[in-house]
């Protein structure tokens, strides 16, 4: 009786607001402002609002939702640990390749870097020649 009650009040503001918009010519809004004023009595008349207030003091559904939660926690859990073991790309040059390049890296024949070590190695002073040639060609 009370819900009823509550909810018939809350529509008839609704309608009110939705007359005084429509009186400014916003015909537009004062319909959506109206369908908007017209779902608390259409939930109390269907059941939906003695549903909802009777689930939300109601300590087993509460439960309910935490068991939900929970899993769903699970999941997005499971599916974080799922997708971090398959993509994991490997630590290093597989083993053939470092004993086909002789621990040198791998480059194009006739490149300066052909055979070179690919850490510890001393900076080639050439390295930066063309750099040097493109800046001296523009005067800088």
């Amino acid at each position: 009786m009370l819900i009823g009650t509550v909810c018939t009040l809350l529509s008839a503001a609704g309608l009110g607001v939705a007359f005084l918009v429509a009186r400014r010519r916003r015909y537009a809004l004062a319909l959506r402002t109206a369908a908007v004023a017209l779902l608390p009595v259409g939930l109390a008349m269907t059941g939906v609002v003695r549903f909802v207030v009777n689930m939300t003091f109601n300590p087993v559904a509460w439960a309910g939702f935490g068991v939900l939660a929970c899993a769903v926690l699970l999941f997005l859990s499971g599916r974080l640990a799922d997708g971090r073991g398959r993509g994991a790309p490997a630590a290093g040059p597989a083993p053939d390749a470092m004993a086909v390049t002789g621990g040198a890296t791998p480059s194009l024949p006739g490149s300066r870097g052909a055979g070179r070590k690919a850490k510890g190695a001393a900076a080639d002073p050439d390295d930066f020649s063309d750099i040097e040639a493109i800046l001296k060609k523009h005067g800088i």
